[in-house]
């Protein structure tokens, strides 16, 4: 486009840039209204301009390029030559100053001009595309769960970050920029059981160019908690011979906990597992001294007694009676001892429902150790599966027990109820109460064994008490549903010939012995 008066000087310059082989196509403009209508409605390589213009100055026309968005070299060309004319323009954004007598000179200046504009294109179209880049980059750091660091070593072994995302400010109670002044606060943080193995890590990482993999732990100033945190960065040459990484550090304390807490509950499932083992074997030693020592001299005693009765002297009818009668008694001796074995290893009172069960454990308890047990439940029965049962009995059982050992109680206070599809049962007693210390002792299998067992069930298990204000035990586990027994199953499953449609309203409950 050219901004001349004249036509014909217009021509001229066309025939002139023709001549020095340019192809061109142009069109000649001589006010500012005629400008904006021809930058509106094409899109020019350059601008030819005369510096005399009354109308249209250079000023005003660098003006409208600017504000139409067109970055177009302008080129003035000017009747007479003037230095200070062309560098003043030259510094309000002229591309170029040349004088018309000197036309030749206006084909490799546009050319020049054309070169530099199509760089400046390119070089802004990268930049843009570097923002958009780098804003893209630094939106996904600031999201990350982690700080994302470069991390160089130079070749004199001085140490510096050349990136650190905002992060850092959370993790490492450092700023950004305090980290990138000062690298080596973050070696500060490390505590010193862990230091010796990141900076052999590191070492082995800069000489092998492999990656690096830490985990160890960080306290941040005035912070009293401890932070486990994991570094993966990955090594690559610098230009200068120096080693750059980057990579990532994560906040890992709550897995490096969840392991612990792992750990520790295995080793616990480990001590409770061996103690139970150890308590079947002693279980099974008692039970087979009771049978050999009780029920087998019994019957021993009642051999001994029946082998003068098996000869064939003849003895008085009052020798056999005395006989009977001793024998009897060792009889309902070896019937009372395996009841007694037989309840120890399962009370029949079970058979009658979890609440018959829960008061006579109670009614026992009280007469076995003169402690008063009071028992509340809301209503007489609870149906349950029957393994459900035993487990609640055991539990209640462990409680009583733990009661009369440590408490030093005078009554016991037993709540059972069924809520919302749950079995509720608490205990409390008015005795010393029991403390966290008890509660974590290494050898407190009971409380261990009592909580495992709530667990299994899907229940929980909690257990607090107060100083001389006693200690409240508490079970919720679900109940299992229990299916009812009706006549017509048993019509059916025994194959009686009963009739369906006579007394199927009868419900029986299958573990009652009625």
């Amino acid at each position: 486009m050219i901004v001349e008066n004249s036509a014909a000087d217009a021509d001229l310059i066309h025939d002139a840039l023709v001549k020095s082989g340019l192809q061109l196509n142009y069109k000649r403009v001589n006010t500012a209204h005629e400008l904006r209508d021809a930058l509106r409605t094409n899109v020019w390589d350059v601008v030819l301009s005369n510096a005399n213009l009354q109308q249209l100055g250079v000023d005003e026309i660098l003006h409208l390029l600017l504000d139409r968005g067109h970055d177009v070299p302008l080129i003035v060309l000017s009747e007479q030559d003037n230095e200070e004319a062309a560098i003043s323009l030259m510094e309000k954004g002229v591309c170029d100053f040349i004088v018309k007598k000197n036309l030749a000179r206006l084909a490799p200046i546009i050319r020049r001009s054309l070169k530099a504009a199509e760089n400046n294109r390119r070089i802004n179209i990268t930049q843009v595309a570097l923002q958009k880049s780098e804003a893209r980059f630094r939106a996904i750091t600031t999201n990350l769960p982690g700080v994302v660091f470069q991390f160089l070593l130079a070749p004199d072994q001085n140490e510096s970050f050349p990136y650190v995302s905002s992060a850092s400010e959370t993790l490492l109670g450092l700023s950004p920029h305090t980290l990138m002044s000062n690298a080596s606060l973050f070696a500060r943080l490390i505590l010193p059981d862990d230091k010796k193995n990141y900076e052999r890590l590191l070492q082995v990482s800069a000489e092998k160019l492999s990656t690096l993999n830490w985990e160890g732990r960080i306290q941040v100033k005035g912070d009293a908690d401890i932070k486990w945190i994991s570094l993966r960065a990955t090594p690559r040459m610098a230009a200068d011979g120096g080693i750059l990484w980057g990579g990532i550090m994560i906040n890992i304390t709550r897995n490096k906990l969840a392991e612990r807490e792992i750990a520790y509950s295995r080793e616990q499932l480990a001590e409770l597992s061996s103690y139970l083992q150890k308590v079947k074997e002693h279980e099974r030693a008692r039970i087979a001294r009771e049978i050999h020592d009780d029920i087998g001299g019994t019957l021993t005693a009642i051999k001994c007694e029946l082998v003068p009765c098996m000869d064939s002297t003849p003895r008085p009818s009052t020798f056999y009676e005395k006989k009977a009668a001793l024998i009897e008694g060792l009889v309902d001796h070896v019937i009372d001892s395996t009841r007694r074995i037989s309840l120890d290893l399962r009370p029949g009172i079970l058979d009658f429902g979890i609440v018959a069960a829960v008061q006579w454990q109670a009614k026992e308890f009280g007469r076995r150790t003169g402690i008063t047990a009071h028992v509340s439940c809301d209503k007489e029965e609870i149906l349950l599966d029957s393994d459900l049962s035993v487990a609640i009995f055991r539990i209640f059982q462990e409680i009583l027990t733990n009661i009369s050992k440590h408490a030093q109680a005078t009554d016991v206070w037993v709540t059972l109820a069924e809520s919302e599809g749950k079995i509720v049962l608490e205990v409390l007693d008015n005795g010393r109460g029991i403390n966290q210390q008890d509660m974590e002792k290494q050898d407190s299998f009971g409380i261990r064994g009592m909580r495992e067992r709530c667990q299994q069930l899907k229940g929980s298990f909690n257990i607090s008490g107060q100083q001389d204000k006693g200690t409240k035990a508490s079970i919720l586990i679900p109940i299992q549903e229990v299916k009812p027994l009706y006549i017509d199953d048993l019509a059916e499953n025994f194959g009686t010939g009963h009739d369906a449609g006579q007394n199927s309203f009868v419900k029986i409950d299958s573990r009652r012995k009625q």
